[in-house]
């Protein structure tokens, strides 16, 4: 489970086969729950879960899932998994739950879960397919949490809504910049994070 071909399935997503950067899938989160580094981490931790959970499954039954109905059921083991995850946050994090709102339950139509339920749970093992649900969950929450964390440094001067910028900065003129905190800004963080990614993973850039 754990060879070098397993591994690939964990650390390719992060990298040169990141849904977010090179798939350009899930791009409508980025934009969305990225204000603030908290929501955007729960956010991430929330698709993990679905998208790991759902692979397993659809791939336990990937044998006996008419194909004309295949969608279908793909659908309702995804919104299964989201009400727990919703059902949780609301009893845990409840103040996350309300800053994340309806878009824990849009988790549901995330193009990168439909996508690797239907191009790799329906064709693999339980064990890879939990494997590709880890890693790129984790490639898509990797990009979340980065733009969250300049987002919400540059735009409010908090992290985790901790003031980590200091006062005096602000008394010698410092000011937060507004525009981050805004949804296209979330676009230039993203667009920003590509482009050096691909500067270094010449691979990325087609001829």
């Amino acid at each position: 489970m754990f060879s070098k071909k397993s591994l690939k399935l964990i650390t390719d997503p992060i990298n040169k086969d990141n849904p977010i950067t090179v798939q350009v899938l899930g791009i409508c989160s980025a934009l969305a729950v990225t204000v603030k580094l908290e929501p955007a981490v729960v956010m991430s931790l929330s698709v993990i879960f679905v998208l790991s959970m759902s692979n397993v499954i659809i791939s336990l039954l990937r044998k006996t899932i008419p194909k004309r109905i295949r969608i279908i059921v793909q659908l309702v083991v995804v919104a299964a998994l989201v009400i727990i995850v919703d059902q949780f946050l609301k009893a845990f994090v409840f103040d996350v739950s309300k800053q994340l709102s309806v878009f824990v339950g849009l988790i549901i139509t995330n193009c990168i879960i439909m996508g690797r339920l239907e191009a790799f749970a329906l064709a693999n093992s339980p064990g890879k397919s939990f494997l590709d649900g880890i890693g790129n969950g984790a490639g898509y929450g990797a990009i979340l949490i980065i733009v969250a964390f300049f987002r919400e440094l540059f735009g409010s001067g908090t992290l985790w809504n901790i003031q980590v910028i200091p006062e005096k900065m602000y008394e010698l003129g410092y000011a937060n910049n507004g525009l981050m905190i805004l949804p296209p800004m979330a676009l230039v963080v993203v667009g920003i994070i590509i482009w050096v990614q691909r500067g270094r993973n010449r691979e990325l850039i087609e001829d």
